[in-house]
C-alpha cells in the first residue's frame, strides 16, 4: 500500500513538474513574443491595415490585473496572467505610472512593463507662434483639444477676464499681452488650459530676465517690460529674421534723438476690431494709446508676441545710422538715413506695387 502510495506521489511529482516545465518554458518564450495591433484597431477604433500604433492609458490608482485585463479585451495581449506575474517577479508592479502610452506593434509584455514604469507618457504638442496677440494665443489654447478645459480663460476676452487671468499667474502686469511664450510646447494627456499657460508665461519672464540681464547698457530702455513692449513691434514689422536687428536699431535710435517711433502695426493694435485690412489717413492721424505716430513714447503695453530673437534685438541692436525703413516688396525692406531718401524708397515701393 505504502509502495503504491509513493508510485501515484512519484506521477504526481514527475507529471506536475513536466506541467509546471512546461508553462514556466511557455511563460518565457511569450515574454518574448512582439504584439501585434492589426486585430486591436480593427475591432476597437477605425479599421486600418498595418496598425502599428495605439495609445493606451493606466489610470490613477490603477492596480496590475485590471491593467492586464484591460490589455487582453483590447486584444493587445493574450495572456494577462503572464502579465500579472512578471509584473510581480520583476517588482515593477507597484512601479507602474499612471498615464496615456504610444504602444508600437513589435514589442513584447516586458517593453510594455517597462514603458509603464519609465513613465514616459504620449506627448502632444501646441504652437505659440512669434508675432500672434494674446487673444489669438488663448484662443489658440481653448481650441486644443489634448488640453483640459478650466474656468482660467474666459470667453468672450475683455479687460476684465485677462486681469482675472493675470492675478491668477501671480503676474506683476494686469495686461498679458506680448507676456506668453512663444515656442511648440510638448504636454501630457491630462494638462490643463492654465497648466500650459503658466508654462508659457513663466518661460517669457526667464527669458526676458535673461536677456535683460545682458544688454547693450547704452540702451534708452528703462526696464526689461519696455525692452518686451518694443520687441514686440519690432516681430511685427519683421518680415525677415536677419533685418531684426536693423528695425531695433531705428527704433532705438529715434528713441535717443526723441523722435516718434511711427510704426504701422501700432496703428493697427490701437484700432482693435475696426482694422479692416488697411491703413487710411484718418487712421494715421487718430490719437490712440498705441499709436506712435501719435505719442512720442512707447505705447503702454506689448502689441504682440516676441521671441527670443526679437527681444535680444532690441537689447543689442545694429550700431548704423538708418533712422527709417519701408518695405522693398519682396518681404524686406529698405533702410534709409535721412527723409529725402526715405521718400523716395516709399515712391519706388508704391511705383512697384503699381506695376504688379
Amino acid at each position: 500500500m505504502i509502495k503504491k502510495l509513493l508510485s501515484l506521489l512519484a506521477i504526481f511529482i514527475i507529471t506536475g513538474s513536466v506541467i509546471a516545465g512546461w508553462y514556466w518554458n511557455e511563460y518565457k518564450l511569450y515574454l518574448k513574443t512582439p504584439i501585434s495591433l492589426n486585430n486591436t484597431l480593427a475591432s476597437h477604433a477605425a479599421p486600418q491595415n498595418n496598425i502599428k500604433e495605439y495609445l493606451f492609458s493606466v489610470n490613477k490608482g490603477e492596480r496590475v490585473r485590471h491593467i492586464a485585463e484591460n490589455l487582453k479585451k483590447l486584444e493587445i495581449i493574450e495572456h494577462p496572467e503572464y502579465f500579472r506575474l512578471y509584473a510581480r517577479l520583476s517588482d515593477k508592479a507597484e512601479k507602474i505610472k499612471a498615464g496615456e502610452y504610444v504602444l508600437k506593434s513589435g514589442m513584447t509584455i516586458v517593453d510594455i512593463i517597462d514603458l509603464f514604469v519609465s513613465g514616459r507618457v504620449n506627448q502632444y504638442s501646441l504652437t505659440i507662434v512669434e508675432g500672434w496677440t494674446l487673444k489669438e494665443a488663448l484662443e489658440h489654447i481653448n481650441n486644443d483639444p489634448n488640453l483640459l478645459k478650466t474656468s482660467v480663460i474666459e470667453f468672450p476676452l475683455n479687460e476684465q477676464s485677462i486681469e482675472k487671468l493675470a492675478k491668477k499667474l501671480n503676474s506683476e502686469n494686469k495686461n498679458l499681452e506680448g507676456l506668453l511664450y512663444p515656442d511648440t510646447y510638448k504636454f501630457p494627456k491630462g494638462t490643463s488650459d492654465f497648466q500650459f499657460i503658466k508654462r508659457s508665461f513663466e518661460n517669457m519672464n526667464k527669458i526676458l530676465a535673461e536677456e535683460w540681464a545682458n544688454r547693450d547698457k547704452e540702451t534708452p530702455l528703462k526696464s526689461a517690460y519696455e525692452a518686451l513692449i518694443l520687441a514686440s513691434i519690432v516681430e511685427k514689422e519683421s518680415g525677415i529674421s536677419s533685418e531684426r536687428s536693423k528695425i531695433a536699431g531705428v527704433f532705438i535710435r529715434r528713441m535717443k534723438i526723441k523722435m516718434r517711433l511711427q510704426s504701422d502695426p501700432t496703428i493697427i493694435y490701437g484700432m482693435g476690431d475696426r482694422y479692416k485690412g488697411n491703413i487710411r489717413r484718418k487712421d494715421i492721424n487718430e490719437k490712440t494709446a498705441y499709436n506712435t505716430y501719435q505719442i512720442s513714447r512707447l505705447p503702454p503695453t506689448p502689441i504682440s508676441i516676441p521671441g527670443r530673437e526679437a527681444i535680444h534685438a532690441v537689447l543689442h541692436p545694429d550700431k548704423g545710422k538708418s533712422l527709417y525703413f519701408v518695405a522693398d516688396g519682396t518681404g524686406g525692406h529698405v533702410f534709409t538715413n535721412n527723409l529725402k531718401a526715405h521718400n523716395k524708397a516709399v515712391r519706388n515701393y508704391l511705383r512697384k506695387m503699381k506695376n504688379k
